[in-house]
């Protein structure tokens, strides 16, 4: 296969992962402020500093939810055998893309002097979810659950096998199809979202 035919196909899929990276991000919202609320009305009700630790639960859960959406939906045709290796990269991701909406508030609130709870919320909830989420997107997509791994593991896997004393044949034998008259038959199975 050509470069020049997995280029268009490769960015096509760009929009799908896209939109789905989006809904876990949206079900991991949710997942936040439902765990958030029942801390605070529930579980923490007597306890110090419950602001802080109702937050850093909810985070937490919120993390590991978006972690199963993304390895398991949104990025499913690239993720690792090593969902352990996996896991933490993606953690450190989203912990760095957490840092994004602080240091909007930071610049804004203490740099430029904006401290209404609007500016507060507009450097937050808008500038520096908009920055966090390209940010995650790009390091999960090229990064985490990147392409490029998966065809290096692939690789890798191939190579074990031929020095096993296996048979694995050419990328060309491969792929040729069978002649059954149906063109399904030669297309190579991609994955939902994967290269």
């Amino acid at each position: 296969m050509t470069t020049e035919t997995r280029t268009p196909a490769h960015k096509a899929r760009l929009l799908p992962q896209l939109i789905k990276f989006g809904a876990v991000g949206a079900v991991g919202f949710v997942v936040n402020l439902v765990v958030f609320n029942v801390l605070m009305l529930v579980v923490l009700v007597n306890v110090p500093h419950k602001t802080l630790f109702a937050t850093a639960i909810a985070t937490l859960v919120a993390i590991g939810a978006n972690w199963l959406g993304n390895r398991y939906w949104a990025f499913a045709g690239n993720r690792s055998d090593n969902a352990t290796r996996e896991g933490v990269e993606f953690f450190v991701v989203s912990l760095a893309g957490m840092a994004i909406p602080l240091l909007c508030v930071w610049v804004s609130h203490y740099l430029l002097g904006y401290q209404s709870l609007l500016a507060d919320n507009i450097s937050n909830n808008v500038v520096g979810l908009a920055l966090g989420t390209v940010f995650r997107f790009a390091f999960y997509r090229w990064w985490v659950f990147s392409p490029d791994r998966a065809a290096a593991r692939a690789g890798r896997t191939e190579r074990g096998l031929i020095s096993a004393g296996s048979h694995v044949p050419s990328r060309p034998a491969r792929e040729k199809a069978p002649i059954t008259g149906s063109t399904l038959a030669s297309a190579p199975d991609r994955g939902l979202v994967g290269d």
